[in-house]
Parts: C-alpha cells; structure tokens; sequence
C-alpha cells in the first residue's frame, strides 16, 4: 500500500514538474527582426551535424553538374543545441524560407506562418515590413471578400474550383464592376495568387488609398488537366482527368468559353472588352498571349509577366509564326488601351521578352514595357501586380 501510495503521488507529482522545466527552458524565437532590419534565424537540433538556411531571396548559382541550385547559409550551433544565423539587413519583402537539417528540408518549428509555392514545396514565411511591402499586409480599413467557387467547364470536361475576389462594399451595392481575370505560373494552382501573390490585400489596400477602382479579381486554376488544387479535401476521384497539358491551349478556351460567361452571369459586372482585363506570370503569361492573340477584341487591358517569345518545343508547343503575325496585327487593329509587358533583369525567361518586344516593334505594335531587378520570382510578381491594377479601367 505505501509503494502504490508513492507511485500515486509520482503520477501525480511528474507531470507538475516537466511543465516547470519545460517552462524554465528559453524559447527558440525565429525569425527575429531587428531594427535595422537583419534577421536571426534559429532552430533547436542538438543531435544536427549540419544546418542550412534556404531562402527564395538567395542567389542561384551553377550546381557543378550542369543544372542550377539556390545558394544557402549555414548556421552556427550553439551550447543550448540551437542553430543560429544573421541575415543582413532585408529589403521590405514577403520572403519564403526553410532550413535543411542534416539534407532534410524542414520548416521553422518557432514560426506558425506557412505557405505553400506549387505543388511539392511548403515553406516558412517572414514578412519585413516598410514602404515597398506595405500593400501585401492586411491594414484596417474595409477588406473585400474571397469566394471559393465551383463552376462547370464543358471545354474541360470538369467540375472546376475557382477563387473570386469581390471588392469592399460589393454585397450592398447595386453597381456593376469590371474584371480582373489573373493567371497563375507553371507548377501552381488557383491557390497561388490568393496566398503567395497576396493579391486580396494588394487590391484591398489599393482600393482603399484611391489607387485603383472597385474590380473583381479572378483567379482560376489554369492547368486544364486539374479540377481543382491537390490540396482539395476529400481528394477528387482522379488526380489528372484526362484534359492533357497546357500545349492544348484548351485552358484559354475554357477561360473564354466557361469562366468568363459563369462571371458575367452569376456577378455584378460591367461586360465589353473596356470591363475586362487579363494578366498571368510565367505560364499564365504565355496563357495570357494565346488568349488575347485568339480574341483580339475581347480584353481592353492586358498584362505578360516574366514570359515572351520563347522556344517551348519541349513542351509540344510549336509557333507557327506566320499565324502569329496575323494575330498580332489582328490585335493591335482591335486596339486594346494597355498591352503590358513585364520582366526582371535576371529572369531565365529575359531573352524571350527581348525576342517579344523586337517582333512587336517590327509590326510598330503599341505596347508598355516595364523591366524590373531580380528574376523569376514572387517578388517581382507581386510588384506588377501591385502596378498593374492601378491603370485598369481608366
């Protein structure tokens, strides 16, 4: 009985004091920013032999065989077993990051803000707050909603999923408001632009500050072989349904076909090329430029982020480049009020958009060119968004 009472009494005695311990351990605190905007990263891994810091705004540089890789910090281990590094001061940003633990790729366990970049990669984030990355927060003032919505797509063959963007005040008004139909890259879904571009906040804050007028903003999955985004619950009976890849070109059909009509009968919109706009980064730019050159009189605003003239033959998309010419002068004729091109200095799609614009100039297609620092990155893209919106539907 004496042996069952102190067993009883250790029970109850053991937990009380982990929690002490465990309450007299320091934190782990990661990210930290400090004023002059460096930043600390810190994981606990005591029994680690190495570890690394991956972040998107890091260089990528020649792997040694003969591919490309991001550049990574390594981190200094501590006697508490935490690793730790400084990072120079940042620019303003909404950065994605991850530590590599030993080879093993592993979020910031100290940090509960995660995003996903396409399909296979999750990652840590730390926003730097000032000027250039004032429009990706959420400040006070009226916020516009954010619609999950199921349509039919006939051209597809599916049942697809949506996101739709309606601006503040729109439930209680009985104006019609143009449309920002907004394209995602390869790799991604219609989860991309609502997360990692932040565009519900870049068009909030900007409608708010009197920079931008009252839109919707539609942002659809442009994989034609994806009803929805893999992260859908409960998973969709198949996960490829059959509608093949994007050298089809039947997503810009069924952008034309089944999403804008759904829009313009289920919303309060204002209809005619002056009410619509369409812009897409990547893959959504080349989506971008298949669907104005084939419906030159149906966008009155029309964006190409990060893509050009490429040479895409390995993904089964051959130019014929005589119909390319007819089409481009076939959409000049319908005179659209703003074709807008987009790239950063360094992006790996850079000689295409030269390619692009030196075919444009040759036909003295109007265009507006905006070349930016950096690559083929969210950083960039989220700039031109934030750029793009303010001279829709002047």
């Amino acid at each position: 009985m004496r042996f069952a009472g102190f067993l009883t009494m250790l029970l109850l005695v053991a937990p009380g004091m982990q929690a002490q311990e465990l309450a007299q351990q320091t934190p782990v605190v990661s990210p930290e920013l400090a004023a002059d905007n460096s930043v600390t990263f810190r994981i606990k891994a005591p029994d680690a032999a190495e570890v690394k810091l991956t972040g998107n705004w890091m260089p990528v540089a020649p792997d040694g065989q003969g591919g490309f890789a991001q550049q990574m910090v390594s981190l200094e281990k501590g006697g508490d077993g935490v690793w730790a590094a400084t990072v120079p001061a940042m620019d303003p940003e909404l950065y994605a990051y991850a530590f590599m633990v030993d080879g093993v790729r592993t979020l910031d366990p100290a940090n509960k803000h995660i995003v996903r970049d396409g399909r296979f990669s999750t990652a840590s984030v730390l926003y730097v707050p000032g000027e250039a990355s004032d429009l990706y927060w959420a400040k006070k003032g009226p916020k516009g909603s954010v619609h999950e919505v199921w349509y039919e797509s006939p051209t597809l063959g599916l049942t697809r999923r949506m996101f739709v963007y309606t601006p503040p005040g729109y439930a209680e008004s009985n104006a019609n408001y143009p449309v920002l139909y907004l394209l995602h890259g390869g790799g991604g879904d219609e989860e991309a632009w609502p997360t990692l571009g932040a565009a519900p906040n870049i068009i909030d804050n900007l409608i708010n500050a009197g920079k931008a007028k009252p839109m919707l903003v539609v942002m659809t999955n442009g994989n034609p072989d994806q009803a929805a985004a893999f992260t859908v619950s409960p998973k969709l009976d198949t996960e490829s349904q059959g509608a093949g890849g994007m050298a089809n070109m039947l997503f810009e059909k069924s952008l034309v076909n089944d999403v804008i009509p759904y829009i313009e009968a289920h919303y309060q919109v204002a209809t005619g090329k002056e009410n619509r706009a369409l812009t897409g980064l990547s893959m959504g730019g080349l989506q971008t430029m298949n669907t104005s050159f084939e419906n030159p009189g149906m966008f009155d605003y029309i964006g190409v982020m990060s893509m050009g003239f490429a040479d895409l033959s390995r993904f089964g998309i051959n130019i014929d480049h005589s119909k390319r010419e007819a089409q481009i002068k076939a959409l000049g004729a319908a005179d659209p009020d703003l074709y807008w091109i987009a790239c950063g200095k360094d992006d790996f799609l850079y000689e295409s958009v030269v390619t692009m614009r030196e075919q444009l100039d040759a036909l003295d297609f109007d265009y507006t060119y905006r070349e930016s620092p950096g690559g083929h990155t969210w950083s960039n893209w989220r700039i031109y968004l934030s750029e793009f919106a303010p001279m829709l539907f002047k």
